[in-house]
């Protein structure tokens, strides 16, 4: 008889535990519901940052005409050369200036917060906000610590308007670049980009020129 009534509380724990899990499922179900409904509502912002981003990228065509990669001492924050002249990664950043986002301020306050995880190959013992940011080397730590680094692949495909391209032009030249809304007229699967090489800002069908070394989506 103790062992059947000890069976019948058993059952019967089991029975709750089971109920409990149900309802604790029930009242999660809904969620999914609702995270894609945030996605959703999420994608015209995305796409509408990511068409004014592009814009500031192209606006500086025409703009842009010199390579200059002398330091220059800059204001902080909203520091900038003259928008004549630049290198590749001023052309990121007067672009995310387009849409209200300080570059040179959030590389600044980062590497001040995480000093030892950045590159050191220039011999300063402190950040810098006149040349920081203008460094391919700690874009991509700071874009990787941002959690937007994507794989890096060969497919044109994977690659979308507004995101954020690092790649080695030989020997040994760190380069960014941002990838337009524009296809390439050999490859539409294979967009522009936008980038200063060193002729100026400039829109190209160089995607694939050089060896890839970092892919990132900010938004």
């Amino acid at each position: 008889m103790g062992d059947l009534r000890a069976g019948v509380v058993a059952l019967e724990r089991g029975r709750l535990r089971e109920l409990k899990k149900g309802s604790v499922f029930r009242a999660r179900q809904p969620v999914p519901f609702l995270a894609m409904g945030l996605l959703i509502a999420s994608a015209p912002l995305r796409a509408d940052e990511v068409a004014k981003f592009l814009v500031a990228a192209r606006d500086q065509i025409g703009k842009t005409l010199v390579y200059d990669p002398q330091y220059t001492v800059l204001a902080y924050p909203g520091g900038d050369v003259p928008i004549e002249r630049g290198v590749c990664s001023d052309v990121i950043i007067r672009a995310f200036r387009g849409v209200g986002f300080d570059l040179q301020m959030a590389v600044h306050e980062d590497m001040r917060r995480a000093w030892s995880v950045y590159p050191k190959q220039w011999g300063l013992r402190k950040p810098d906000p006149s040349i920081d940011h203008r460094r391919v080397p700690n874009l991509m730590i700071f874009f990787k610590r941002r959690g937007k680094s994507l794989p890096v692949s060969k497919t044109a495909a994977d690659y979308l308007p507004g995101d954020l391209v690092t790649c080695t032009v030989p020997p040994s030249l760190p380069h960014i670049m941002i990838v337009s809304d524009q296809v390439s007229p050999l490859d539409p699967m294979r967009r522009l980009i936008i980038h200063n090489i060193g002729q100026g800002a400039c829109a190209e069908d160089r995607l694939f020129e050089f060896a890839i070394t970092g892919h990132y989506r900010w938004w």
